[in-house]
């Protein structure tokens, strides 16, 4: 039996908020991938001029959007629903969320990979 078609919407959008919430977190640790794979750096650090970019003008994600359209196809109110909307949603996007705030989260995003840059540059051998 083929799947309803609002079911594989609502799977598209449950892939795109996991892949997201992943984004995010190698935004702020991918830093460290970058201890095992140094060629990760050529994508952390855009990624992470990304995110806090994002944060510090507040501008907007595409994979938002994405979100919100496979939600409405799926025939479900943007952000409501299963377990992923009910937990993860309010990591993604937290109550309160205003333009200091923001600009703290791209303030911790830049901090927390000067850190680990920092912490990688002064581990590397000095010819």
């Amino acid at each position: 039996m083929p799947w309803p078609e609002q079911t594989f919407y609502r799977l598209l959008a449950d892939l795109t908020l996991l892949a997201h919430f992943a984004f995010i977190i190698f935004v702020l640790l991918g830093g460290l991938l970058v201890l095992k794979w140094p060629q990760v750096a050529w994508l952390h650090i855009p990624a992470a001029l990304w995110g806090a970019l994002t944060e510090f003008f507040s501008l907007p994600c595409p994979l938002t959007p994405l979100e919100k359209h496979f939600q409405r196809l799926a025939g479900d109110t943007p952000y409501e629903g299963d377990f992923i909307a009910r937990y993860l949603l309010p990591l993604i996007y937290p109550a309160g969320l205003t333009p200091t705030v923001q600009i703290v989260l791209g303030a911790i995003v830049v901090a927390l990979n000067i850190l680990i840059y920092g912490w990688l540059l002064a581990r590397q051998p000095h010819g």
